[in-house]
């Protein structure tokens, strides 16, 4: 589980707050010129970005307000908050605020691999074999 900083209402839970996409996203200049696939790509092609990336969060059951978030995503480590409408901070500077994720085995919010079955006995079988799920898989 996650825990953000709002910078208006403090630490909460990840659970109020909901996920708006890519941060710094600008919008076209002059959209009626955009052909079909201008459009398209403006509308539903974002960055998938393995490491630090610019987020935007709107704190939905607090203050309801938007801000922006440089998180890691491979670690979740929260870099940086950061209201809407200033530059994105530099990834390797000390961030200004920080939050938590939870490391336990059975969070669905960390992307850990699944715990191993190797010492879990299923019923019926007979074979010695491990039954680890190779690295990366999920339930």
């Amino acid at each position: 589980m996650l825990l953000i900083s709002c910078p208006n209402c403090g630490s909460r839970d990840e659970t109020e707050f909901h996920y708006g996409g890519q941060a710094h996203v600008a919008y076209p200049e002059n959209p009626n010129e955009l052909n079909d696939r201008e459009w398209a790509e403006f509308l539903f092609y974002r960055d998938n970005t393995k490491g630090a990336f610019a987020e935007r969060w709107l704190h939905s059951t607090g203050c309801r307000q938007w801000f922006n978030m440089l998180r890691d995503t491979v670690s979740y480590e929260i870099q940086a908050i950061y209201p809407m409408g200033a530059p994105r901070p530099d990834a390797a500077a000390p961030a200004r605020e920080s939050g938590t994720a939870s490391l336990a085995a059975d969070s669905t919010t960390t992307g850990t691999a699944a715990p191993s079955t190797a010492t879990t006995s299923i019923a019926g079988s007979t074979s010695s074999a491990s039954t680890t799920a190779p690295e990366g898989a999920t339930k």
